[in-house]
């Protein structure tokens, strides 16, 4: 019998949400072959099964949440037995948000769960004996934070480790027999409800989710709105960012007669290609900061803490805006592709975004991101830094504007861009150089394509 677990699809993954089964129980599932589509942070992605067999039986529910690495399916063949009953994790953590933590804390420890749950890092301490405690960095916080004693506890994870779902439930065990022997009503615990949500970055596996709404509820007054999983990602990652990056901000005015005259040659060329595309403003924009981050590689670089990563690759992410919130596909190797290619994988991947079908790959490992609003009739604004990256380029309209050149006053289009940067990873200096490079290149763009 083969477990189906609930895959990572994304460094910033916690928990998908099944959206729809694509099988049914007892019907025939061939290795690869899709098998149900799941809600990510930030896109929907069919799974496929990793094993040919009959799909025995469903663990988690249309609708239901499970984290990743969580048992959410069996396959086998059609006679073999099912192992012992399996909890689903989405179940438990529903009845807890609904109120019902008691009793299926009762029934959860009575039987002990057999999922796979998230797969954590792994820290280690000692018990009572003496005998070596694997237990995950935010079950240790969990427990501590709670004080509660873990030495006691079980683990379910990989090799006995105790994660997350086991201090929960044992939390839950012992909120359940104060309540036993107290009149008043136990807390409700910090357990995270599987709401299920509607469909951008980037979380790291240690982070927790933020509670949403359980439904969509209305007052005299106000209108109640549960959070997506993309809105969730959004306040979490950014809200992170503001707190744990020192930001500051250079801005820079561009004259972009010349990128025009430019952008109108290419297209009038691009017209009479086999493969006919339109470039536009940003696309150049997108190309000059390629170049930039190559001479300047300071900029290319992420905090980590004890060390600055620079890295090797130019990957620039350049957000789209959806309904649902903001999504960041990533450019790969955007120095190295010419202006045309750089336009099509832009247009592929804007498309992918908003009929979400990105896959993991299509919206990670981002070097650098690009934010324009100037289509929006916005001069100018300062955008967050999308973690781990330690710099974003917030690009505002082009606008006729009267500026004095050779001692007339003459109208140029103009545009304001502002570069936010990680303080701790990049120095004011680097910055300015940096957005020098980028209005050089804008300016006289050229360039770009030499």
């Amino acid at each position: 019998m083969k477990t189906v677990e609930m895959p990572k699809m994304g460094d910033t993954m916690e928990e998908g949400k099944i959206l729809r089964w694509l099988k049914k129980e007892g019907e025939t599932v061939k290795k690869g072959e899709p098998i149900a589509e799941v809600e990510t942070d930030k896109v929907n992605i069919e799974i496929e099964s990793f094993s040919s067999g009959v799909l025995r039986k469903i663990l988690v529910k249309e609708g239901d949440s499970a984290p990743i690495g969580a048992s959410i399916a069996f396959v086998g063949t059609a006679d073999e037995p099912l192992p012992g009953e399996k909890a689903s994790p989405s179940s438990v953590s529903t009845s807890r948000a609904n109120g019902k933590n008691t009793a299926s804390a009762q029934a959860i420890t009575a039987s002990k769960p057999a999922v796979a749950p998230a797969i954590e890092s792994a820290s280690e301490s000692k018990n009572a004996t003496g005998g070596r405690i694997f237990i995950s960095p935010l079950a240790r916080h969990l427990a501590e934070e709670y004080q509660l004693d873990y030495s006691r506890i079980k683990g379910t994870g990989p090799n006995g480790r105790i994660i997350k779902l086991d201090i929960e439930i044992a939390l839950a065990a012992q909120q359940a027999s104060k309540a036993a022997t107290q009149p008043t009503p136990a807390p409700v615990l910090p357990v995270t409800p599987t709401t299920p949500v509607a469909p951008v970055a980037a979380i790291t596996p240690e982070q927790e989710t933020i509670p949403v709404a359980a439904a969509v509820s209305s007052t005299d007054d106000v209108v109640e709105i549960p959070l997506t999983a993309m809105r969730r990602t959004i306040a979490k990652r950014l809200s992170q960012s503001m707190q744990s990056a020192p930001h500051f901000y250079v801005t820079s005015v561009i004259d972009t007669s010349k990128l025009a005259a430019l952008r109108q040659q290419i297209n009038e060329y691009a017209a009479k290609d086999p493969q006919p595309v339109k470039i536009s403003f940003n696309d150049l924009i997108v190309k000059a900061v390629a170049r930039a981050l190559v001479r300047i590689p300071e900029v290319n670089v992420s905090f980590a803490e004890d060390r600055i990563l620079q890295k090797k690759q130019v990957n620039v992410g350049v957000a789209v805006a959806l309904e649902q919130g903001l999504i960041v596909p990533v450019v790969r190797n955007a120095d190295k592709l010419g202006v045309l290619e750089l336009a099509r994988e832009t247009r592929r991947l804007a498309e992918l975004a908003r009929q979400g079908k990105l896959k993991p790959e299509d919206f990670s490992g981002g070097t650098f991101t690009v934010s324009n609003l100037g289509m929006f009739d916005v001069e100018s604004f300062t955008a967050v830094i999308n973690p781990p990256e330690s710099a974003i380029l917030a690009i505002g309209s082009i606008t006729p504007t009267p500026v004095v050149v050779d001692g007339q006053v003459v109208v140029r289009d103009r545009m304001k861009v502002t570069l936010s940067s990680d303080h701790r990873a990049i120095d004011g200096a680097i910055a300015a150089r940096f957005l020098q490079e980028v209005k050089r290149l804008l300016e006289e763009p050229f360039g770009l394509l030499v």
